[in-house]
């Protein structure tokens, strides 16, 4: 959409130092203006578990909240990847308290994307994330992560049930494609509120079965 992207991802785990992260793999797909990862733990557990076991400093809400919004002064689009769902410790408030992803979007005024499977389970974990954030006033869409490249019955349900608050739908493998095959498809996956295409659930079902 010849927009200027950011990608910030505040906790990356399951990484040593150096090793390439969520980032790096968006990056070469997608080519954003900027990628930047905040804080990087080499354990793959929820941030800030990570940090402590590492015997590292954990994220600190407010240099997120800075951070975020210093590259949003520079960029049109920031997109602000979690670590594991909503509701996981990422670091430390000031106060010493948790923080989550629910509370970096609440801080930053930003609607969120959660991103969903497709399979058996994800209506009620979607739910649940969806109703989280609209206790908190947070505005939201849903992506589904990896539409099967042969969708069973339970995911043509799961489907429709999501189609209400559906934003998108990235097929199965999409990481391992070609940098430049990802890009000219990726428009057809998304809707038009994510810079996207996808204007008609029907026809788009259609295609994929």
């Amino acid at each position: 959409a010849g927009l200027r992207v950011a990608v910030v991802k505040p906790g990356q785990t399951g990484t040593a130092t150096g090793e390439p992260g969520d980032v790096d793999a968006v990056s070469r797909l997608a080519a954003p203006l900027t990628g930047r990862t905040l804080a990087s733990y080499p354990d793959p557990l929820a941030p800030l578990a990570a940090a402590r076991v590492a015997e590292l400093a954990p994220l600190e809400l407010y240099t997120a909240v800075d951070e975020i919004r210093a590259a949003a002064d520079k960029h049109d689009l920031v997109l602000v990847e979690g670590a594991g769902g909503l509701l996981v410790p990422m670091g430390l408030r000031p106060s010493g308290e948790p923080w989550t992803v629910a509370d970096l979007a609440v801080s930053l005024g930003a609607p969120a994307v959660v991103v969903a499977r497709a399979g058996l389970g994800t209506l009620n974990h979607t739910a649940l994330t969806l109703e989280a954030l609209e206790r908190r006033a947070v505005p939201a869409g849903v992506v589904i992560g990896a539409w099967p490249a042969e969708p069973e019955l339970v995911h043509w349900l799961n489907l429709s049930e999501l189609v209400p608050n559906l934003l998108g739908a990235v097929p199965m493998g999409a990481g391992s494609m070609d940098p430049g095959v990802f890009r000219r498809s990726a428009p057809g996956w998304l809707t038009p509120a994510l810079y996207g295409v996808l204007d008609d659930w029907r026809a788009w079902a259609e295609d994929a079965g």
